[in-house]
């Protein structure tokens, strides 16, 4: 991998899902948890090609190979449909799903069945409760079972060359989240709701403790830090384009209807240190390339 790594948000373009009929936000609970709305984190619309994406943040010497890049994602409106609270409980209700602790190594996992989950389980975060000994759904996810709702997904069109994409699907509550911790590259974007990231190159630790949730490091910690200190962040969230967009850069003449959508996901580069933090109760997908 090259040396000069950086995160990326990519704006993939414009879909128009249709007639919508699903209620506000999936039928998933709206969160109060303040959105910062500064991004200092680059973006790229859908004009970039695979060759400077391996240039700026994958791997130069690859960045001549071709790359198909024709599989739209217009499937995407069609995944999000099916992520409503009530499709999702009616589809997945019995099946077991695999909760982690929601702190940086996440050693803990529990099974309970996705409707007690949701019902039971899926709240907003205890300001006071450690990560440790919260629950959280992302990843470990069975796909078999939820194999009716993966096929519907289309995941970003760039990959790294030598790795293989890996999904991990979660759904988690208001104020939850996973403090700092890394991994390999890899790409995240939301279905529902909105999930705040913070992140660090690699030869920046940040401080943190890994049993703390990423609530309690912002409303104590990140205060603390002056402006050079502090990580780069953006909230990710999908949602409907309001008038006030018009004229906006990169937002086309036609996107100025109610039902027009952004794309956007992150790309988080290998070895990033990186928190998240859900503002809503989000659903959410990653492609790990591992």
């Amino acid at each position: 991998m090259a040396a000069r790594l950086l995160p990326l948000l990519l704006q993939l373009g414009w879909v128009r899902p249709g007639a919508c009929t699903d209620p506000p936000g999936g039928g998933w609970l709206a969160g109060t948890v303040p959105e910062e709305q500064r991004c200092t984190v680059e973006r790229a619309d859908a004009s970039l090609t695979y060759s400077l994406f391996l240039q700026r943040y994958g791997d130069p010497a690859q960045s001549r190979h071709p790359r198909n890049r024709d599989r739209g994602r217009g499937t995407v409106p069609a995944f999000r449909a099916l992520c409503t609270r009530e499709k999702l409980l009616a589809a997945f209700g019995p099946f077991p799903v695999r909760l982690s602790t929601a702190n940086t190594y996440s050693y803990r996992k529990v099974d309970v069945p996705f409707q007690e989950y949701v019902e039971h389980l899926l709240k907003p975060q205890d300001p006071a409760r450690l990560g440790s000994d919260t629950l959280y759904f992302f990843g470990d996810n069975n796909f078999t079972e939820w194999g009716p709702l993966f096929q519907h997904y289309v995941p970003p069109p760039f990959r790294i060359p030598g790795t293989s994409p890996a999904y991990s699907f979660g759904i988690a509550g208001s104020g939850s989240g996973v403090p700092f911790h890394w991994h390999g590259p890899g790409f995240s974007e939301v279905i529902f709701g909105r999930k705040r990231w913070f992140l660090y190159p690699p030869d920046k630790t940040p401080h943190f403790h890994p049993n703390e949730t990423t609530l309690a490091w912002l409303q104590h910690t990140y205060p603390t830090l002056p402006p050079a200190q502090r990580p780069l962040e953006c909230t990710l969230r999908p949602g409907e384009v309001s008038p006030g967009l018009q004229g906006t850069p990169g937002v086309p003449a036609r996107a100025m209807g109610p039902h027009w959508w952004l794309l956007q996901v992150l790309y988080f580069p290998d070895r990033w240190w990186h928190a998240t933090l859900n503002l809503d109760t989000s659903v959410f997908i990653s492609t790990f390339l591992g």
